[in-house]
């Protein structure tokens, strides 16, 4: 296994494998507000924490609303960050959480800058710019676009993402690129695809993006497959490695 000790930045997405929920919450289910029994989820984070070798207290979750509303937090929350679908941090140590089960997480880090970022983008978010706005705190708190690097975790793809023509358009105004054709021929959303535009576009051109399809892969959660289901999450903390 490779040493990660020395990484200034850390990056992780879960799938829904190995955790202690019952279906249709099976079985990883970090989701608080999803209908899961609570004491299922407390220990599956518990497990998430463990695994990472960190403390639950340093979790910080956001409730997330589909909104273009960024917030910097510099400490541990006892509760989910409200009406907020990014949050930015500073601090070693604080692990920011994004739950997702079809939209895209995005983790975002200038290890130099010591700046870190998480951000839920769905359609509608994406749409209203949650992305940039993220990238613009982040700057306002001593990151450079050349310095950051984004990673695109697991979501919709455009391949299997339906949408109304009209949705789609506008999508499309706003977030140049992300309108597609899905495998059916029909009008289609690539949210990802949109946000790797739209970040190349800020000066940000260290992107990745995790291909895989959470509507036809279940390994993940996906919430247009199943409806009633549980949330994966993408994680990022500053370790304070040098």
């Amino acid at each position: 296994m490779a040493d990660l000790s020395n990484r200034p930045v850390r990056m992780v997405f879960t799938s829904r494998a190995g955790g202690a929920s019952s279906s249709p919450y099976g079985s990883f289910n970090l989701g608080d507000h999803v209908g899961d029994d609570p004491t299922h989820v407390a220990a599956n984070r518990a497990r998430l924490a463990r695994i990472l070798g960190l403390n639950a207290a340093q979790f910080v979750w956001m409730e997330q609303l589909h909104t273009n509303t960024v917030t910097v937090v510099d400490g541990p929350q006892s509760e989910p960050v409200e009406a907020t679908d990014a949050i930015v941090t500073r601090e070693t140590g604080l692990a920011l959480c994004v739950l997702v089960a079809d939209c895209v997480p995005v983790l975002l880090a200038d290890h130099s800058a010591g700046v870190v970022a998480a951000a839920h983008a769905g359609r509608l978010g994406a749409r209203n710019g949650i992305v940039k706005k993220t990238v613009e705190t982040m700057l306002e708190l001593g990151a450079t676009t050349p310095n950051i690097q984004v990673l695109l975790g697991p979501a919709a793809a455009g391949e299997t993402y339906e949408v109304p023509k009209e949705m789609a358009q506008d999508v499309e105004k706003h977030l140049p690129g992300a309108l597609t054709t899905t495998r059916k021929g029909t009008t289609g959303l690539d949210i990802r695809a949109g946000l790797v535009r739209q970040l190349l576009s800020l000066g940000v051109t260290n992107v990745d993006a995790d291909p895989r399809d959470t509507i036809t892969d279940t390994d993940f959660f996906s919430y247009r497959r199943e409806g009633t289901t549980g949330r994966q999450s993408g994680v990022i903390w500053l370790t304070g490695a040098a």
